[in-house]
């Protein structure tokens, strides 16, 4: 019998082919598995999308929850601070703030220590410049004493023969972390050196000292350098300011502790007095408060439509369309929208009560009019109305979104889909193998046969010609 190397070969029949397109037919639940498994995954990231936007309205809904033991009226009452005359200075308040009216006086405005090297000393920033080491220093006065600012050493900056320059100066000053800054200024008066600290106020005036052309001593305003307004140079100084009469300082024009919980910024010194007045406001806790759980709740809700819909143009329906989790979700922010949450009493117990309006397409829409007006009329039951949505909404976001959730729920469902699909495509893969190793051994076998029929065939063809050619010879 004739030996068989390669399928179809001792047959000349294309078997390999046959084979092949055979396996595709076998193959096919396999193609049907891949596919199942692409939709579940498609429904897992879009509970993994459900869940995201159920946790930004969870972020929402902490904006109305009091804290353990905080009232309504704490969560939502907020503090402001305004300014008469803004062109003097603007202020801000934090919840700490005590309201109250001030007569506000600003003197002096801080400012930060500038030093400028003389005119007509260097005639570009290439200009040659010495050599040594110049030694910065950051501190205040004290009749004739300098006292190092705390927190802060003497930075050592050196110049050599490879940056000996005006620009090699600035580019090493600036790479110092000194706490100043280094420009060059060219003018009519040739090229000039600009150092100027990064903060303001008398606690950072600037001593430098060990570079030829380049020193400064604060404590008797002298040196090479110049902090002179004519020279282009600025002496430090504090902002002092006055709130009721009582005098104050700051190094910085953003005066933080001069009324707790207030921060004043000082802009320009006044000609007369200004007012500063803090208030409590409380209802503008309440207005954000539910302009961004509106906000959340319809981006929540869009995204449902998104995945639960069904598009009757395309006839494609959403992801999760008919989806239990999906349903369940849906389902229960309807509900808390319409309910009366714990600890809403008297004319304003539900959300259309002051203005949260459902639309026709399930989102909602706030009327402020409306929220303004209940606010005015009861804003002690429209805080305790607000808390008490904002307690039942934390609450059940919260459960949708935890670990024993119904989005986990959902999800471990469908995991374990995949992990069966898994088991599935491996069962299936195992038989196929077998499938295929049968066809091949029957189709080896066919080849085989046919191969050695063609085989006998040609022997007796060879034979019968040899009959033949031998009779025709004896004639």
């Amino acid at each position: 019998m004739a030996t068989i190397s390669s399928l179809g070969t001792g047959s000349g029949l294309d078997l390999e082919s046959l084979v092949t397109k055979l396996m595709q037919v076998e193959q096919q639940p396999l193609v049907d598995l891949n596919t199942k498994e692409a939709r579940v995954q498609a429904r897992i990231s879009a509970l993994g999308s459900l869940k995201s936007a159920i946790s930004t309205l969870q972020s929402a809904a902490s904006g109305l929850t009091p804290a353990t033991g905080q009232t309504a009226a704490a969560k939502f009452s907020t503090a402001k601070a305004t300014v008469a005359d803004t062109t003097y200075a603007t202020a801000g308040a934090t919840t700490s703030a005590v309201p109250g009216t001030y007569s506000l006086e600003v003197t002096t405005l801080a400012q930060n220590h500038r030093l400028v090297s003389p005119s007509g000393a260097y005639t570009s920033s290439g200009s040659a410049i010495a050599t040594g080491t110049l030694v910065i220093e950051l501190g205040s006065v004290s009749g004739p004493t300098f006292t190092r600012a705390s927190g802060t050493e003497a930075v050592s900056v050196t110049i050599d023969s490879g940056n000996n320059t005006l620009a090699g100066l600035r580019d090493a000053i600036n790479a110092a972390g000194a706490g100043i800054t280094a420009t060059i200024v060219t003018g009519t008066g040739g090229a000039r050196l600009v150092l100027t600290a990064k903060d303001s106020g008398t606690g950072h005036q600037m001593r430098l000292s060990g570079l030829t052309g380049f020193d400064f001593d604060p404590v008797a305003a002298t040196g090479t350098l110049s902090q002179a307004p004519a020279d282009g140079g600025q002496a430090a100084s504090d902002a002092a300011l006055k709130l009721n009469g009582i005098a104050i300082t700051s190094s910085s024009n953003t005066v933080t502790e001069a009324l707790d919980g207030v921060t004043i910024n000082l802009l320009k010194q006044t000609t007369s007095a200004t007012t500063l007045t803090v208030s409590k406001d409380s209802t503008g806790g309440i207005t954000s408060g539910m302009t961004a759980f509106v906000k959340a709740y319809n981006e929540a809700v869009n995204t449902i439509s998104q995945l639960g819909g069904y598009n009757a143009e395309t006839k494609e329906a959403g992801t999760l369309n008919g989806n239990a989790t999906l349903r369940v979700v849906q389902s229960q922010l309807r509900s808390l929208v319409f309910s009366t949450p714990a600890g809403a009493t008297g004319d304003y117990r539900t959300l259309s009560s002051i203005g949260v309006g459902v639309q026709r397409n399930g989102t909602l829409l706030l009327d402020s009019s409306k929220l303004q007006a209940a606010l005015a009329d009861d804003p002690d039951g429209v805080m305790a109305l607000a808390a008490g949505f904002g307690k039942a909404l934390t609450a059940a976001t919260t459960a949708m979104t935890g670990s024993t959730g119904v989005i986990a729920a959902g999800t471990d469902g469908l995991n374990r889909t995949v992990t069966d699909i898994d088991k599935q495509r491996q069962r299936l893969a195992d038989r196929l193998t077998q499938v295929e190793a049968r066809y091949r051994a029957q189709f080896t076998a066919l080849d085989s046969l046919v191969a050695s029929m063609k085989s006998t065939s040609a022997y007796l063809t060879q034979q019968l010609a040899a009959i033949t050619s031998s009779t025709s010879s004896s004639s």
